[in-house]
């Protein structure tokens, strides 16, 4: 196995202290902010959350992880816009209606993020009517539905049902600790994704047309 960089290595082991010197070392070098994003951060992200299917890292892990990522994306986001690159797919995120845990939700975001994808986080307690006008705003191919609340989880099916009346061309994949593959079979989601490290297996394979 090759030898991880070290912008890689710190992503990984959540040191977000040092990630903006190894990110302007990297743009100092001569690498794009496309190419940082390809070559060091997905990378990293990818095996952080494979570590995570596998149970050798945990969601505190995978949270320190991800805000070294935040770290390299506030310095290379700016630069990636203003040489007018964008990410290739655009996706929708957030906790349905009554639910305000958002831990599972930022954790597949940053996921997300961290696989070069363009993620609009609408936040917490959003009702079936925002995610269609979010979906129209941004034209996602796309969209997320998270919830932790058993309680939650028939505002879950009024989302899908809601997206899937406004006649909106997009797929939609749930989790979240109550959801299973069968409930999401039943409500008339694309997928279901038990983790973070799943959900972005799960958005790619759905992106490009192999779930």
């Amino acid at each position: 196995m090759n030898e991880l960089h070290p912008l890689t290595q710190a992503i990984i082991a959540g040191k977000r202290k040092e990630v903006p010197d190894l990110v302007a070392q990297c743009l100092a070098a001569g690498e794009s902010a496309s190419a940082i994003v390809e070559h060091r951060l997905v990378p990293g992200m990818a095996i952080i959350g494979e570590k995570f299917k596998l149970n050798e890292i945990f969601v505190p892990e995978m949270l320190i992880a991800a805000r070294a990522m935040k770290e390299a994306l506030k310095v290379l986001e700016p630069l990636l816009a203003a040489a007018g690159v964008k990410p290739e797919h655009i996706v929708v995120i957030g906790t349905v209606e009554g639910d305000l845990h958002d831990i599972g939700k930022n954790l597949v975001a940053m996921m997300w993020k961290g696989a070069n994808l363009g993620v609009i986080d609408l936040g917490v307690n959003v009702p079936p009517a925002r995610f269609v006008e979010a979906i129209r705003e941004h034209q996602p191919e796309l969209v997320g539905l998270s919830t932790l609340l058993t309680t939650t989880m028939p505002a879950m099916r009024d989302t899908v049902k809601a997206i899937r009346d406004a006649g909106l061309s997009v797929k939609i994949v749930v989790g979240g600790a109550p959801i299973t593959r069968e409930f999401a079979r039943e409500i008339g989601a694309d997928s279901y994704a038990p983790d973070a490290g799943s959900a972005v297996d799960m958005a790619v394979a759905l992106l490009q047309g192999k779930a």
